[in-house]
């Protein structure tokens, strides 16, 4: 039984919200992801869509969308791009108008599962 709680708990993914001059610390420790989370999306908005948005900006290599907790208005998603760099002038590259929809968009890093 322990084995199945700790293979679910490395399954779930960590978004954080931090300086970056404390990125490479973190990164002593574990190898990171570089992506955005995105909120106050359209909820007709589809993974393929946020996707094809970001791609001028780098490889976009993980795209998941969901349902915003307690709203069926609203939909929030993340954006892992392949580098640093590319997350980055993505994020620069804001206001974010999504499907029509100008999105709240967040710089975050993940440890990699």
């Amino acid at each position: 039984m322990d084995s199945d709680i700790s293979e679910r708990a490395h399954k779930k993914s960590i978004f954080m919200e931090l300086p970056k001059k404390y990125w490479a610390d973190l990164s002593k420790f574990y190898d990171l992801d570089h992506g955005l989370f995105i909120t106050n999306l359209n909820p007709n908005i589809n993974e393929g869509y946020v996707a094809a948005y970001f791609k001028p900006f780098g490889c976009v290599t993980m795209c998941k969308v969901k349902n915003s907790s307690g709203s069926s208005e609203s939909r929030l998603a993340y954006v892992r791009f392949s580098t640093e760099a590319e997350a980055d002038e993505a994020d620069w590259a804001g206001p974010h108008l999504i499907g029509g929809t100008e999105c709240k968009v967040r710089r975050v890093v993940s440890p990699k599962i």
